[in-house]
């Protein structure tokens, strides 16, 4: 695995999807070090090259020091990862339509089978709880860590008024459960519409959860996001 090529295909495939934009960044735990993790300098997702990926420690320190700038919710990863140690990879992004499942109190369910880890449970965290009057931003290890912890156990924990954390054991699971939380969220979206008021939803239920979890590691999407990627790349390196 080479994990600053395989960041640079999770920046740009998650922009290409609209999950990210000029904001948002992906991340993958060292394995050779666990106690340190890989990600982008502070820069557009769909910009980022292997020369942009920076190792850091868990408290967000540059391995090595430098003066390189870094993204400021860098937390964010660093707390997760003190937190999970099955945690391998993260992702963390602004979703649009996962937003106002984060501040209406109406909770994400699995009504897709490719997103059927919703059904594990996607908490909704909100800064107030730890912060009263801040930018949103997780920009400080105790942020990071009151995040960390309303994560829980979970998959993905949504932020009000912000977007989402996704974590995987494997960037390809980071990725692909971001990318079909966003379009779990826009059918569920588009269901209620359907629905109208009193109307009547068909939910996964908790055995389908189970048996569609086990199987869904993302490996076939991945390699379809990452030839594209690459080809996308090597175009750009030709011109």
């Amino acid at each position: 695995m080479d994990i600053a090529l395989d960041l640079v295909v999770a920046s740009r495939t998650l922009a290409h999807h609209g999950v990210i934009d000029a904001y948002g960044h992906a991340s993958a735990r060292s394995p050779a070090n666990p106690g340190r993790y890989f990600m982008a300098r502070s820069l557009a997702p769909e910009l980022v090259t292997e020369a942009d990926i920076v190792e850091l420690d868990l408290d967000g320190n540059p391995v090595g020091g430098g003066d390189v700038p870094l993204y400021r919710e860098r937390y964010i990863h660093g707390e997760i990862y003190k937190a999970r140690a099955d945690v391998k990879a993260i992702v963390h992004h602004h979703s649009p339509t996962v937003v106002p499942f984060a501040c209406t109190g109406h909770a994400l369910r699995p009504i897709f089978h490719m997103a059927a880890f919703v059904g594990l449970g996607v908490p909704t965290w909100d800064i107030r709880d730890a912060q009263l009057g801040s930018d949103m931003l997780v920009k400080t290890p105790f942020l990071g860590e009151h995040l960390a912890r309303r994560l829980g156990p979970h998959p993905a924990v949504l932020m009000r008024g912000h977007g989402a954390t996704v974590v995987g054991e494997s960037l390809p699971v980071a990725v692909g459960r971001s990318i079909y939380l966003e379009r779990n969220a826009r059918m569920q979206l588009e269901a209620t519409l359907l629905a109208g008021a009193g109307g009547k939803i068909v939910f996964m239920d908790e055995a389908e959860v189970a048996a569609n979890v086990a199987w869904q590691d993302y490996e076939r999407p991945w390699n379809l996001w990452k030839t594209k990627a690459l080809a996308k790349l090597d175009a750009e390196r030709r011109e």
